[in-house]
């Protein structure tokens, strides 16, 4: 009986040790041979997905930057026109860029930023303070220094290195669906998705400046890195890399957009209710908490301690998670019931500490910068009808209404939509499931192991990618502008789900027909599929999209800047739409009034006085205005005067009366304590030539555009 014991005991050690025969030889060698054909398997599969992931990134730039030069014949129109391209704000952050190329040094250059009073005239602000505008900077300064620029114009090494960064964006992507799913076919699919649905996914091609195009790629980044961390079994060495990744990518998301708090805002969201529900690792989400407010203070240094980040609601909640945190000590302990009384007092807690948080240190800042997008999100979801002007000129654009239902049907062209929203209930019924097991204690955990519903698992990187993008999602459907924060993701989603063992072999085993080979098949085979046939369906399209030429046309607007800059004092004050003016700023250098960077209390009381100039006043009031602010020019805009782009309500014209208290012009009806004005609109009237209007204003330019009209300066 003993020696039967032994053997047992020393099946695989003693006996392979001491009696070294042919059969136990042959097995360790096979092993090791195996082992060996898998380490290098993996070594190939990671560099033919390595290269994919690279080739991709650069044909992805290389066509938008291509689609770009098609549109406009950029390389062969004039300078003027190619910066009246950069509309509205782009205009705007590419001015400091060229401000900063043409400085007599680097030095100059930044002075003329920190103590500028060419952008809102009769003040000096602090651009680095004000505006997130230190990738001009750097851009500016690293094309100075470098060798290139008699190879290579400023206006190029710019727009270049925005379309590169597509490529680190779809990389990232590529990178964040092979992660979560362990293909690299997942990756290849998510970057055609991307492609294919260009129009839904990104607008670098027509808005380069943008901040979000220099700020996604870097959240794509800081996605990828997170769903790296959330991995278990992750060395420490892995994870400390993986952290400073993420801080790295997460601080220069923040520096490049100005909207990058509400951003952050929704993934600690995602972290605070995916930590509720124990689906992650406390640790590591302490950590990215830590993470986000280090790199939203550091960003908070830089642009000289500008007080909207110091009030962000970002910065509140994180410190608020974390009192609560230390508060509740035992939150993760007890039954179900218990576990679930906790939680409720527990988000309570965090939400008031966070309102509390917030207002006390909006309340020592006095902070009022952000008080329009909070008063725009109170009309939009229906808290009460208002009159703000700066909320409706929200309101009114379509960027910032609901997701149009043609989006849809766009991405359903690719099979996107469809595969998304398959895959998202699969992977919301198993978050479901294992969020109710995690909560429901120890005893039902045992009880449920021997039923095969404890099959169902979500894995932690699966897990965050889920409630990101379902809460991306939500921000999209209620707001159009954000949606490339989701579309792109849902590329990344819906070609995990597609080539994911664990989705394929949860659908298998409901319909009792699972098998190890079977999966595999499946997951292979239907993402192969998906991508001949997105293939066949959308090549024709592009190359046709690549073929087809246009050009650059807006002669009354160069027709406008040429003038200026001929006819006009360097040291003239401009007044007129904040969109225009971003472009007179940036082809002349002349000083401005107002402009479309709108996070700026100030700024937006200044705009809403400018704008009288649209609205129903005496030409006494508005001179009186606009000398104020030190005005010598003032650009009319007929298609603002005469707009007919947005229905009655919202029109320009129609906010300002409205704001005024004045009755809307034409058919339809208005709030009865509205008045008739006794003043005709100042931009129609003025064209007149009456005499109360030409003893203040004077007509020095116009086309079938613009009209300028110079300011006496009466003593």
């Amino acid at each position: 009986m003993t020696t039967v014991r032994q053997r047992r005991v020393g099946k695989g050690t003693e006996v392979a040790e001491d009696q070294p025969s042919e059969k136990n030889v042959k097995p360790d060698g096979k092993i090791l041979s195996d082992h060996t054909g898998r380490k290098l398997w993996n070594i190939l599969s990671i560099t033919v997905g390595g290269i994919v992931a690279i080739s991709l990134g650069l044909i992805t730039s290389v066509y938008v930057a291509t689609l770009h030069e098609n549109d406009l014949w950029f390389s062969n129109i004039k300078e003027v026109e190619r910066e009246i391209s950069f509309r509205t704000e782009c205009g705007l952050y590419y001015s400091y860029y060229k401000q900063m190329i043409q400085a007599a040094s680097i030095q100059q250059g930044l002075h003329g930023l920190v103590y500028d009073n060419k952008t809102e005239s009769v003040r000096t602000i602090n651009i680095l303070e004000r505006m997130n505008v230190y990738q001009e900077v750097f851009l500016s300064i690293l094309y100075r220094i470098l060798p290139i620029q008699q190879y290579l114009e400023p206006v190029y090494f710019y727009i270049y290195t925005l379309f590169g960064l597509q490529a680190v964006y779809v990389i990232a992507l590529y990178v964040t669906s092979w992660l979560l799913s362990g293909t690299w076919l997942s990756g290849l699919l998510a970057a055609c998705w991307y492609i294919t649905n260009r129009i839904d996914t990104t607008r670098v091609e027509f808005t380069i400046p943008l901040r979000e195009n220099w700020a996604l790629p870097f959240f794509a980044v800081q996605i990828a890195a997170i769903t790296y961390l959330l991995r278990t079994h992750l060395q420490p060495v892995q994870e400390r890399l993986t952290l400073m990744t993420v801080f790295i990518a997460t601080f220069l998301f923040s520096l490049t957009w100005q909207f990058n708090q509400f951003m952050m805002l929704i993934q600690a969201l995602a972290l605070f209710i995916l930590d509720c529900f124990d689906m992650l690792p406390t640790a590591k989400v302490t950590w990215l908490y830590i993470i986000q407010i280090s790199g939203l203070l550091l960003v908070c240094v830089l642009q000289f301690f500008n007080s909207m980040i110091l009030g962000s609601l970002l910065i509140s909640f994180n410190a608020s998670v974390l009192i609560a945190r230390t508060i509740q000590k035992n939150l993760k302990k007890g039954g179900l019931l218990n576990r679930l009384g906790k939680l409720i007092l527990h988000v309570l807690l965090v939400l008031c500490l966070t309102l509390l948080i917030n207002k006390f240190i909006k309340k020592i800042l006095n902070l009022e910068s952000d008080e329009h997008i909070f008063k725009f999100l109170k009309a939009k979801f229906g808290f009460g009808a208002t009159r703000d002007f700066d909320a409706n000129l929200y309101l009114c654009e379509e960027a910032f209404g609901l997701l149009p239902l043609n989006t849809f049907s766009r991405l359903s062209d690719t099979l996107l939509f469809y595969v998304y929203i398959f895959v998202l209930f699969l992977t919301t019924v198993a978050a479901v499931i294992v969020a109710f097991r995690n909560l429901s204690g120890s005893n039902q955990v045992q009880f449920m192991k021997k039923k095969e519903e404890c099959t169902i698992t979500l894995k932690p990187d699966a897990a965050y990618n889920l409630i990101h993008t379902v809460l991306f999602g939500c921000l999209a459907l209620s707001t159009m502008r954000m949606k490339y924060l989701w579309t792109s993701h849902m590329c990344v989603f819906a070609s995990f789900g597609l080539c994911s063992t664990e989705v394929w072999k949860l659908i298998l085993k409901c319909i009792h027909l699972y098998t190890s080979q079977r999966t595999h098949v499946i997951k292979y085979s239907i993402p192969i599929i998906t991508l001949l046939y997105i293939s066949y369906k959308f090549w024709p399209g592009i190359m046709d999209e690549l073929s087809e030429l246009r050009e650059f046309y807006d002669p009354d607007t160069v027709e406008l800047m040429n003038w200026i800059k001929s006819n006009t004092p360097n040291t003239a004050v401009f007044a007129g739409s904040m969109q225009l003016l971003a472009g007179v700023k940036l082809c002349t250098g002349r000083t401005l009034t107002n402009h479309p960077h709108y996070e700026d209390k100030n700024l937006r009381e200044r705009t809403k006085q400018i704008y009288q100039i649209y609205a129903k006043r005496s030409p006494e009031d508005v001179y009186r205005i606009l000398r104020s602010f030190g005005t010598d020019y003032v650009i009319l805009e007929d298609s603002i005067c005469y707009e007919r782009r947005h229905s009655r309500g919202c029109r320009l014209r129609d906010l300002l009366d409205i704001a005024n208290g004045h009755i809307m012009d034409g058919l339809g009806e208005n709030e009865p304590d509205l008045k008739t004005s006794l003043y005709p609109r100042f931009c129609e009237e003025i064209k007149k030539n009456l005499p109360s209007y030409t003893i203040h204003f004077t007509r020095v330019f116009q086309n079938k555009t613009f009209h300028v009209y110079k300011l006496a300066k009466h003593k």
